[in-house]
C-alpha cells in the first residue's frame, strides 16, 4: 500500500510539474500577477509530492518489502540498517528518483526565498526549471519505474552491491547530485534572463550564490568518490579518470568558470553572453554525465544502468533542452551587450583567462572522455584513454591557473599596473621557489612533478593570506590584524578556497612524485622493509561479519624498531551476490599514509601483500574540504544572503529585441 501511494504521489508531482511549467509563462508574458503567483505554491507542492514518493521507497527498503522488484534486486534483510538506506540510491531507478527529488527541492528554495526577485524573472525560471523535473518526471515514470511489484516475491532479496556497502558511497551521491542538479538553477536563470532579453548586475548577483552552493556540493561529492576509492578499492588510487569520474569533474570546472564569471557580470556588466553560455554548458555538462552513467555507450564501473532506451530517452532530454537553451542564446545574444570596459592588464581580463583555462581543460577532459566511443563508430577501432593522456593534455592547465591565481586576486577593476600589484606578492614568490628548491634537493628521483606541486601550493596558499592582508589597509600591524575579523566572509572564503586549491595540487603532486610501492608474498612471522618502515604479518584469521566472511590479516608496523601502528588489511566475501572485495588498511598521518593490502593464499603458506609508503596523501582530501569551506563562507556573506538588493527597474536591463 505505501509503494502504491509513493507512486501516486510521484504522480501528482508530475501533474503539477505540468502546471507550473505552463500557467507561470504565461502569466510573465501577459503581466498577469495571479498567473505567475501560481509558481510559488505549485514548486512547493511538486517537492512535497517528491518527497512523499521518495519516503515511500525509502519505507520500503527499510522494512524489506521484497514484493517491490528495486527491493528485492538492490537489498537483503541482513543488511544494515544504513546500507538498506543508501541502497535506495544505490541503483538506477532509486537514484533518478533523488535527483528528481533535488530538482524539485531547488525549485522549492526558490519560490520560498526567492522573494527580492522581479516576479517575471522568478516565475519564469520556476516554469524553466518545471520543464526539466517534468522530463525527469516522465523518464521515470516511463522508464525507471522504482515501484514496479513482483507477482511472487522472493524469500529475501539479492542485496547491495557489495563495493556500495560503504560510509563513503552512502553519502557519495547525495552531495554529487545536489551538485549536479544544483546547476540547473543557473540554467533555469540563464533561460529566463534570456526571454527576457535583460541580464545586468543584479542577475548576476542572484545566478551567482546558486552556482557557489551547486560547486560546493560537487566538490564535497567528487572528494567522497575519490576518498572512497581510495581506501575500499584496494588499488591505492584516489583518481582513474574514469568516464564516470570525469563526468562529475566536467560540471566542476565549468561551474568554477560561472562562478567567476558571474563576478565579472555582477561587479562590471561585462562577459554576459559567455556567462549566460557557460550556465547553459554546466548543466549540459551534467546531464551528459547523466547519459554516460545511465545509458552503457561507454564502459564504466560506475554505470547504473547499460539500456539503450533509457540512453535514447536520456539523449532526448539533452538535445531539446541544450538545442533549445543554444538556440535562444543565438536569438538574443545581440541583446546583451556588455557595458564595463577594461585594460589588458585589470582583474576582468585575469577572470577571463581564468575562465579561458577552466572551459579548454573541460573540453580536453571532454574529448578524451567520448574519444573512445567515437574511435568505435567512425574509425571501427576499439581503444581506451588512460591516465597518461589526460595527466599530460590536462596538467598544464592546471599549473598555468595556479601560476595566474595569486595575481589575478589582487589585481584592481578596469585597468591596473601590473607591478605595483605584484611587489607585495614577492615574498610569497621567493618563499615558493625556496620550498621548490629544498623539495628538489631532498628527493632521490629528478621528477619535477613535485618541486612544481609544492611551488604551486606554497604561492597558492601564501598568495592568498597576501590578499588577505592587503585588504586591512595601512597602520601598525596590530591594528590591521584587528580588522582581519571586519573583512567581509566572502574575501574570508576566496582566500579559503584558493589556499585549499593549493593544498591539493601538493597533496596529488607528492604522492604522484614520491609514492613507492612493495608487492610480495609475506610469511607469517617475518619481517619485511618497505622504505624507513619495517611491516610484520603476525597472523591470518577469519572473521565473521554482519553480512560477509573476511580473511583478515594482523599486521605490526615499526619504524626504527619502535612500534607505529597495528593494520588489520581484509579480504571480504559477501555470501549473497558471491563477491569478493578488498578492505585496505591505512595508517593515516599528516605528512604520509602506510597502505596495506592483503591478498590470497599461497600454496607454500604465505600471502600476497602490497605496501604502499604515500605522502601527502591526506592533503588532497584536505585541500578539497578547505575549498568547501571557502564556498560555505562566501555563501554566509550578507551581500549573497540578501542577494541584489534594490531591484531594478526594467529600463536598467538590455531591452529585449
Amino acid at each position: 500500500m505505501i509503494a502504491e501511494l509513493g507512486h501516486f504521489a510521484l504522480i501528482l508531482a508530475a501533474f503539477t510539474a505540468l502546471v507550473q511549467a505552463i500557467v507561470p509563462l504565461i502569466g510573465a508574458h501577459k503581466r498577469w500577477p495571479g498567473w505567475m503567483a501560481v509558481a510559488e505554491p505549485a514548486a512547493g507542492v511538486q517537492f512535497i509530492m517528491t518527497f512523499a514518493s521518495f519516503m515511500a521507497l525509502t519505507y520500503s527498503f527499510v522494512v524489506s518489502d521484497f514484493s517491490l522488484r528495486l527491493v528485492s534486486l538492490n537489498s537483503h534483510s541482513l543488511k544494515p540498517m544504513l546500507y538498506k538506506i543508501s541502497g535506495v540510491w544505490g541503483n538506477h531507478e532509486g537514484s533518478m528518483l533523488l535527483w528528481v527529488l533535488i530538482l524539485t527541492l531547488f525549485g522549492a528554495t526558490l519560490a520560498w526565498f526567492g522573494g527580492n526577485l522581479p516576479p517575471s524573472l522568478r516565475a519564469r525560471a520556476l516554469a524553466v526549471q518545471a520543464w526539466i523535473a517534468l522530463a525527469f518526471f516522465a523518464f521515470i515514470l516511463f522508464t525507471s519505474n522504482p515501484f514496479l511489484r513482483l507477482g511472487v516475491p522472493p524469500f529475501d532479496g539479492e542485496g547491495l552491491n557489495p563495493l556500495l556497502q560503504d560510509p563513503g558511497l552512502a553519502f557519495h551521491p547525495p552531495f554529487l547530485y545536489l551538485g549536479y542538479v544544483g546547476l540547473s538553477m543557473a540554467f533555469s536563470f540563464a533561460v529566463a534572463a534570456l526571454i527576457e532579453g535583460r541580464v545586468d548586475a543584479a542577475w548576476g548577483r542572484w545566478v551567482r550564490p546558486w552556482t557557489l552552493a551547486a560547486w560546493v556540493f560537487l566538490t564535497i561529492g567528487i572528494a567522497l568518490g575519490s576518498w572512497w576509492a581510495y581506501y575500499e578499492l584496494g588499488w591505492g588510487g584516489f583518481w582513474f579518470w574514469d568516464p564516470v569520474e570525469n563526468a562529475s569533474f566536467m560540471p566542476w570546472l565549468l561551474a568554477a568558470a560561472l562562478v567567476h564569471s558571474a563576478i565579472v557580470v555582477e561587479k562590471r556588466e561585462s562577459l554576459k553572453s559567455w556567462t549566460i553560455l557557460l550556465a547553459i554548458l554546466a548543466f549540459g555538462f551534467s546531464l551528459i554525465g547523466t547519459f554516460i552513467v545511465r545509458s552503457g555507450v561507454i564502459t564504466s564501473v560506475h554505470a547504473f544502468a547499460n539500456d539503450p532506451e533509457r540512453g535514447v530517452f536520456i539523449l532526448a532530454i539533452l538535445a531539446v533542452f541544450m538545442g533549445g537553451a543554444l538556440t535562444l542564446f543565438a536569438a538574443r545574444a545581440s541583446a546583451m551587450e556588455a557595458k564595463g570596459i577594461f585594460g589588458t592588464v585589470s582583474r576582468e581580463s585575469a577572470l577571463v583567462l581564468n575562465n579561458i583555462l577552466l572551459a579548454v581543460a573541460c573540453f580536453v577532459v571532454f574529448i578524451g572522455t567520448i574519444w573512445p566511443l567515437i574511435s568505435e563508430i567512425f574509425f571501427d577501432r576499439k581503444l581506451s584513454v588512460g591516465a597518461p593522456f589526460f595527466n599530460m593534455a590536462f596538467t598544464p592547465f592546471m599549473v598555468i591557473l595556479g601560476f595566474i591565481l595569486p595575481v589575478g586576486a589582487m589585481l584592481p577593476w578596469k585597468r591596473a599596473n601590473l607591478a605595483r600589484t605584484t611587489k607585495p606578492l614577492l615574498p610569497a614568490f621567493v618563499l615558493a621557489v625556496a620550498l621548490a628548491g629544498l623539495a628538489w634537493s631532498l628527493q632521490s628521483g629528478k621528477s619535477l612533478m613535485g618541486p612544481v606541486g609544492v611551488f604551486l601550493g606554497t604561492w597558492l596558499v601564501v598568495g592568498s593570506l597576501v590578499d588577505v592582508m592587503s585588504r586591512t589597509g595601512r597602520g601598525s600591524l596590530g591594528s590591521r590584524l584587528g580588522r582581519l575579523a571586519r573583512l567581509p566572509r566572502a574575501d574570508w572564503g576566496k582566500a579559503t578556497a584558493h589556499s585549499g586549491l593549493g593544498v591539493t595540487m601538493v597533496g596529488i603532486a607528492g604522492l604522484m612524485a614520491w609514492e613507492s610501492e612493495d608487492i610480495r608474498v609475506a610469511y607469517i612471522g617475518e619481517p619485511f622493509e618497505v622504505g624507513a618502515y619495517e611491516l610484520v604479518l603476525n597472523d591470518v584469521n577469519t572473521v565473521e561479519g554482519p553480512n560477509y566472511i573476511s580473511t583478515m590479516g594482523d599486521v605490526t608496523l615499526l619504524k626504527n624498531g619502535e612500534f607505529v601502528a597495528e593494520l588489520n588489511p581484509e579480504k571480504r566475501v559477501y555470501p549473497v551476490r558471491s563477491m569478493p572485495t578488498t578492505e585496505a588498511s591505512i595508517d593515516y598521518r599528516f605528512l604520509r599514509d602506510v597502505y596495506v593490502v592483503i591478498g590470497d593464499a599461497q600454496d607454500d603458506g604465505g600471502f600476497t601483500m602490497r605496501t604502499y609508503i604515500k605522502p601527502l596523501t591526506n592533503w588532497i582530501w584536505l585541500g578539497c574540504l578547505m575549498m568547501s569551506l571557502g564556498g560555505v563562507l562566501s555563501l554566509s556573506d550578507r551581500r549573497y544572503r540578501v542577494a541584489a538588493g534594490a531591484r531594478k527597474a526594467p529600463s536598467a536591463g538590455v531591452p529585449a529585441e
